[in-house]
């Protein structure tokens, strides 16, 4: 009873970046060019991976697609961990992607404030000219 405690313990230490959020989706994992799947429970996810729960012993690749019914959502999963039933997957795509947002600064929000501005006075215009240039049709 001791080691369970203790296992509970130390899988309750946060170590990621942005905490995944209780879930309860239904997935599925395509490997071997999609020609195997296996059905999955994902318990836990984030923009950076999940915690994958299978009913029965699933050997998987390093490298996997996840699909997700309710989301209509595919990702390419690394798999980082393995214990029992479940295993742990970051997704690649959003680790690249954060360098890129990081990068986008105050200056990219100005710009594109100004881009938007500029818009909606040609819109305005446009609205302008076309209420003045309809007259109502009495006949």
């Amino acid at each position: 009873m001791q080691s369970m405690a203790n296992s509970a313990e130390v899988r309750t230490t946060e170590r990621r970046r942005i905490p995944r959020q209780k879930s309860f989706l239904r997935g599925m994992i395509y490997f071997n060019n999609r020609r195997s799947v296996a059905d999955c429970l994902i318990r836990d996810i984030s923009p950076y991976g999940a915690r994958l729960i299978f009913s029965d012993a699933v050997t998987t690749p390093d490298v996997l697609d996840l699909y997700i019914p309710q989301k209509e959502q595919t990702l390419r999963a690394q798999v980082i961990w393995r214990i029992g039933h479940e295993v742990g997957v970051a997704f690649p795509q959003a680790a690249a992607a954060e360098p890129a947002a990081a990068t986008q600064g105050t200056g990219d929000v100005a710009e594109r404030v100004a881009r938007l501005e500029a818009e909606v006075a040609l819109l305005k215009r446009a609205l302008k000219k076309l209420t003045s240039n309809s007259e109502p049709d009495l006949t």
